[in-house]
């Protein structure tokens, strides 16, 4: 498999762990932090079958647009017949996604490989 270079972005950082593409945003998930992740999002989201895990734990602020990512990164993925993966362990990016109901599709995980080890992680309709 190709492997793209990490996008040149203060909020996002890619690798690769157990054969997944880890997405690891960093900072501030606003408004302007999705507009720099979204193309490689896309990007990584476009392959058959893609392989994903999000990674929140180095986030220090989490709004609507963070949920708009991980919804889109969902959707795309599903589609593609892949799997998504969540870890997030701030509490108050947990709560937000607790009280959006995001939580119930997509549970977070306090590690990669808890999330890894998880036997489906995106349950539940497009």
């Amino acid at each position: 498999m190709q492997s793209d270079p990490a996008p040149l972005t203060r909020h996002l950082r890619v690798h690769s762990h157990r054969g997944h593409t880890v997405l690891e945003f960093h900072g501030e998930i606003d408004i302007g932090a999705a507009l720099e992740i979204i193309p490689y999002l896309d990007s990584v989201t476009a392959r058959p079958e893609p392989q994903i895990v999000i990674d929140l734990r180095p986030v220090e602020f989490f709004d609507c647009s963070g949920l708009r990512l991980l919804y889109r990164a969902r959707r795309r993925v599903l589609a593609k017949g892949g799997q998504l993966h969540l870890v997030c362990t701030h509490p108050l990016t947990l709560r937000v996604l607790k009280v959006t109901g995001f939580a119930a599709l997509l549970p977070p995980s306090a590690s990669l490989d808890e999330a890894l080890s998880l036997p489906e992680a995106t349950s539940g309709s497009l």
